[in-house]
């Protein structure tokens, strides 16, 4: 079990360090021998885990989908938009999301790769949407497939603009912006009333999964504790 820790930690060691790589060099640019050195570890360690820069490239792209889901809220078009505010808040502090975000977009890798991060994005707002409709909170004509790829493609162009224009300085404004626009299309107005588009939405999310996140390891801790104890006495 330890060495299997162990392995998972030097793995995401691994990813975090290719995903700096990657997001200030691009793909083309980026090299094993980058990640080696900022990850700390030996070239055999990284090709223990990723037999290529593609396949790094790909891990991190696959990395954004293995976090938590945003709370659950009773209303789903909430999570819809905490969805894409809490990516937001990520973009210019994590390393991970925001390298998902360059190596989907540079047209370099995309060439000859084919890697991107839209499909998981347009499957996880899908299916919030698919469930937010079976509640009646969306107006009848909203297929949510459409929606979600829209909203997904959107995003993407808000995110350019802004890193070109501010180096995402403003990026929760414009995203803030978009939904204001994008959200009275979609939902019913008795929902609608009730959403937070609030540009800070997305900080405040992703400190309440922190807070989350907190407790529960603490928990996990307790319970292990209690394990070993329990072996002892017996």
């Amino acid at each position: 079990m330890a060495r299997q820790e162990r392995a998972l930690r030097t793995r995401r060691l691994i990813l975090e360090a290719a995903a700096s790589v990657f997001d200030e060099c691009g793909y083309e640019r980026a090299t094993i021998g980058e990640v080696v050195a900022r990850a700390g570890v030996t070239r055999g360690a990284v090709y223990f885990h990723f037999a290529s820069k593609r396949e790094l490239a790909q891990g991190v792209i696959e990395e954004q989908f293995e976090a938590e889901a945003v709370p659950e809220r009773s209303c789903r078009l909430q999570e819809f938009v905490d969805t894409g505010m809490v990516v937001t808040h990520l973009v210019p502090i994590d390393p991970l999301v925001s390298a998902g975000v360059r190596l989907s977009v540079d047209q370099g890798a995309e060439g000859h790769l084919g890697f991107d991060a839209a499909p998981g994005w347009i499957a996880r707002l899908e299916r919030l949407l698919v469930t937010a409709g079976e509640r009646g909170e969306l107006l009848p004509h909203v297929v949510p497939a459409d929606t979600a790829g829209l909203m997904t493609a959107s995003w993407v162009g808000v995110q350019l603009q802004s890193q070109r224009f501010t180096g995402r300085a403003d990026l929760a404004d414009r995203v803030a912006t978009l939904y204001r626009h994008l959200m009275p299309s979609i939902a019913v107005p008795g929902v609608l009333a009730c959403l937070d588009l609030a540009p800070d939405r997305g900080a405040r999310v992703y400190a309440e999964m922190v807070a989350a996140r907190g407790g529960a390891e603490a928990e996990g801790a307790v319970t292990r504790e209690a394990g070993e104890v329990g072996k002892v006495v017996e």
